[in-house]
């Protein structure tokens, strides 16, 4: 049982707010980086064709890191875990910002990546280890404010910088905050002695393998969409994944001491918790993804515009937390789970029906609607997941469950790019046979006045004409594949709300009643 002590003390919840902003400048790394790549590959002379491996490289070490902060919390305790990790993310940002080589670059970024992993599970398992039920509610809420604010304003902080200043400081911005929080937590967070002896109980092979099978599904993700899911290469990664991480399960489910404790999938709620977070992850990230890649080649935003833009949906988040709080503390977490992801769903729905001229006006709605529903779609399934388990077990399952929604951010954007590059050519070909069927209704998709169209019809096409309307098919081509990418992330939404019925109760005293 967790004590209901003297924990939830000013210096706690001070070490909490620190912890979540290193949380928060974990995550937040990652698009700030994204909108800089192009100054990053002119400053050091990168091959175009190397760019994405800056931000590959620190997403393969995150989701390595991140089912490990169980036993690095059982080896260091909590508080040296976070004290150590920031320090270090802090360090490879400080390198990262003085490489002068790409290879340089990546080295600091995968140790970054590595760092930044385990304070994203840490964060959240602290909630159930520092806290009582009666203020988990909040503990939640601002942990979740961080993590899914920080997509949501880093192409604007991103931008800002680039445009302001050089792209050192994306890294540098770090350093500052970072040395707050290595300095000051080890006073405030709970003191617990450290059991290093777990570390001789480490089972290496099991480490390596699982590793392996991360690495190459991260990897084969990130390929596929370009070279194609049953390409030599994609099926090769995909099946050094299957053989690794079959050999990882097998070996993790009879080890005395295992690395991740697979055995919490056992549990009805954990399980069809963790199913829930990786559907929010292919909603979130993908929504995060394509909102860029529609504003940057459609509409011809720069970074900063385009994140001025997503700033709705961080609005909304923080305009609805404490709602979502007391929400949480009063009805069954399934009921608010199914309106959190109905909601997330229609919110991604209604983003299907864009055009070549649809803008902020157009968008905020949609935003508003996603906004509101990822704190219900955060905060329930988290409880539901982490709410009923001993407080030693909390680590290793946070380290699942957060896993969960990263794996469902990169198969999200996987498949988002599938069907963005796969799509594209198809409705291309097929709006061209519409034009030279003579439909005006697909001159109009294209922004082109009817009569021109029949004026062209009129007589042979030429080549000018031809050059003239092939961009404006091409546009309106990949418009309506980005509304194919709209429904599919609403479809993986919908899962979730079809999901919750079979989730156990989660009803209590602490759920139903305030506290």
């Amino acid at each position: 049982m967790r004590t209901e002590s003297s924990l939830t003390d000013a210096r706690t919840w001070i070490g909490f707010c620190l912890m979540c902003l290193g949380m928060f400048m974990a995550i937040l790394d990652i698009q700030v980086v994204a909108t800089s790549l192009p100054a990053i590959q002119k400053a050091l002379a990168i091959d175009p064709e190397l760019m994405s491996w800056i931000q590959t490289a620190y997403l393969i070490a995150e989701i390595i890191a991140i089912p490990l902060t169980g036993w690095l919390t059982r080896t260091l305790t909590m508080r040296w875990l976070f004290t150590a990790a920031i320090a270090l993310f802090t360090l490879a940002s400080i390198g990262c910002a003085a490489s002068n080589s790409f290879w340089t670059l990546v080295s600091f970024r995968i140790v970054q990546g590595f760092a930044g992993g385990t304070l994203i599970p840490a964060v959240f398992a602290a909630v159930f280890i520092l806290f009582p039920s009666r203020d988990q509610g909040v503990a939640t809420t601002l942990a979740g404010i961080m993590a899914v604010l920080a997509p949501t304003v880093g192409p604007v902080v991103g931008g800002w910088i680039t445009q302001t200043y050089s792209w050192h400081w994306l890294f540098l911005i770090n350093v500052v905050p970072g040395l707050i929080a290595s300095s000051a937590t080890p006073s405030l967070l709970p003191r617990h002695k450290t059991k290093f002896g777990e570390s001789k109980a480490l089972d290496g092979l099991s480490l390596v393998l699982m590793a392996v099978a991360l690495a190459s599904l991260m990897i084969g993700l990130k390929q596929s969409p370009h070279e194609g899911w049953l390409s030599p290469i994609c099926i090769g990664l995909f099946s050094l994944c299957v053989l690794s991480g079959g050999l990882f399960v097998w070996r993790t489910l009879r080890a005395s001491h295992p690395i991740v404790q697979l055995s919490f999938f056992r549990d009805r709620s954990f399980a069809i918790g963790c199913m829930l977070s990786f559907f929010l992850g292919v909603g979130l990230f993908g929504s995060v993804y394509l909102m860029p890649v529609f504003l940057a080649f459609v509409r011809g935003h720069d970074a900063l515009q385009i994140g001025l833009t997503m700033l709705v949906t961080g609005a909304a988040q923080l305009a609805t937390a404490p709602l979502a709080v007391a929400l949480e503390r009063r009805l069954d977490p399934r009921l608010l789970t199914a309106f959190g992801f109905g909601l997330f769903a229609l919110g991604l729905g209604l983003s299907m029906f864009e055009t070549r001229n649809t803008d902020f006006s157009e968008m905020f709605w949609p935003q508003i609607l996603r906004g509101v529903a990822i704190m219900f779609c955060l905060l329930p399934p988290t409880r539901l997941a982490l709410g009923r388990l001993p407080e030693p077990d909390v680590p290793d399952a946070s380290g699942l469950f957060n896993l969960m929604r990263n794996l469902g951010g990169a198969i999200g954007i996987a498949l988002t790019d599938t069907v963005l590059y796969g799509r594209t050519s198809g409705h291309a070909d097929a709006l061209l046979s519409r034009l030279l069927a003579g439909d005006s209704s697909a001159a109009e998709a294209i922004g082109l006045d009817p009569a021109l169209l029949a004026a062209a019809l009129s007589g042979p096409i030429t080549p000018d004409a031809e050059a003239f309307v092939r961009p404006l098919i091409e546009k309106a081509a990949f418009v309506w594949s980005v509304n194919d990418a709209w429904t599919m992330l609403a479809a993986f939404a919908s899962l979730g709300v079809l999901l919750v019925p079979f989730a156990w109760s989660q009803q209590s005293a602490a759920t139903m009643k305030p506290n």
